[in-house]
């Protein structure tokens, strides 16, 4: 099964698996968890929870990819354990949560948005500029062969192909990402469409999820969307280097988006931890990378009993320490120590009715 469907199965009905064995150890005692949100990180979530079952008998985690809006929403409402989003809560969304005292909100992994493209005959990857790609998704630049790209990729023969846009459809914090960091590049993109977990493209095809967008770009010729990097390179789909803010053209891996993360660790602080690092200097550093974030209520409020949240807050821990080793393997980058002592630190204010959860 490839990412594109797995995670689509995923969307559908949730990762969905008793710890410690199958229907028959399935008894009433069992803990059940559930989150939702981000598509972003889905393929390492799922991943996380396979490994957990070898670890942790007797729980059962369910977590549903339905977009960081989707998984905003859900926390909110207190309809899940935690929720999981691309991009950090906004002012807005801490006050509908009670306020910054209320709530926990750590980075989980490193990953890196890229721009995908189904180009007929290349060969190798191409290279793109923040303005080049900020003109791609105003129409702009329209062909293929378009003067702008050429310049960029001396040597290859581009062909006079019409470029088709792909685009997110849903909220979403890969959107937040990217337009994020192609209104550092473009003033006209800042003015024109903005930044946002949902934003107006003016052309293109939509597309649900970076599987949804994925789809898109591997149907269309000339297409070129915004996608994980995971699911380029588990779907084989082609994606391009970005100029950095030191003029070097960079491939997203886990060592070049671990450099963008390096910095973060000094500014975060308190337990609403949070740190935008697209556009960071450095000549190895891939200047579209994002920490992707879990979201908690501090007092496990939405959780019914002690032994939930007791299970809440080792699944937590797991993930972000042993849990971590999977992130390499999976083409995102793990969590730096700095940054892993501020999740720490995090983690270890979380109360149950007014308890702290050990």
């Amino acid at each position: 099964m490839s990412i594109i469907q797995r995670a689509a199965w995923v969307s559908a009905v949730g990762v969905s698996i008793v710890v410690g064995g199958g229907a028959a150890n399935a008894e009433a005692s069992e803990v059940r968890l559930g989150g939702a949100g981000a598509t972003f990180p889905a393929p390492l979530y799922t991943k996380w929870v396979a490994e957990y079952e070898k670890v942790a008998p007797g729980v059962r985690i369910d977590y549903r990819s339905i977009g960081s809006g989707g998984g905003v929403k859900a926390i909110t409402d207190k309809t899940v354990a935690f929720g999981a989003s691309d991009a950090p809560l906004t002012k807005r969304e801490i006050e509908a949560m009670g306020g910054p005292d209320k709530i926990i909100q750590i980075p989980a992994v490193i990953g890196g948005v890229v721009p995908a493209y189904n180009v007929p005959g290349l060969s190798q990857p191409l290279n793109f500029s923040g303005e080049v790609l900020a003109d791609i998704f105003l129409g702009k630049i329209s062909t293929w062969d378009d003067p702008r790209l050429q310049e960029l990729n001396s040597g290859v023969s581009l062909p006079k192909l019409a470029i088709t846009p792909a685009f997110r459809t849903d909220g979403s914090g890969t959107t937040h990402v990217f337009s994020s960091y192609l209104a550092t590049q473009s003033p006209t993109f800042k003015g024109e469409v903005g930044a946002g977990k949902q934003v107006k493209w003016p052309l293109g095809q939509g597309g649900k999820g970076n599987e949804g967008v994925a789809a898109v770009i591997q149907q269309t010729a000339g297409s070129i969307g915004y996608i994980e990097q995971n699911y380029a390179v588990a779907n084989k789909i082609a994606y391009g280097a970005v100029r950095n803010k030191s003029g070097k053209f960079v491939l997203a891996t886990p060592e070049t988006m671990s450099v963008a993360g390096e910095g973060a660790a000094t500014t975060l602080q308190g337990t609403v931890l949070r740190a935008d690092i697209w556009d960071q200097p450095g000549d190895s550093t891939y200047p579209i990378s994002a920490f992707t974030y879990i979201i908690l209520y501090k007092d496990l409020v939405n959780l019914k009993t002690e032994s939930e949240a007791k299970a809440l807050v080792n699944f937590l821990n797991w993930a972000t320490g042993d849990g971590q080793k999977f992130a390499n393997q999976m083409d995102y980058a793990p969590l730096s120590s700095g940054v892993k002592k501020a999740v720490d630190a995090a983690l270890s204010t979380l109360t149950h009715n007014g308890k702290p959860v050990k």
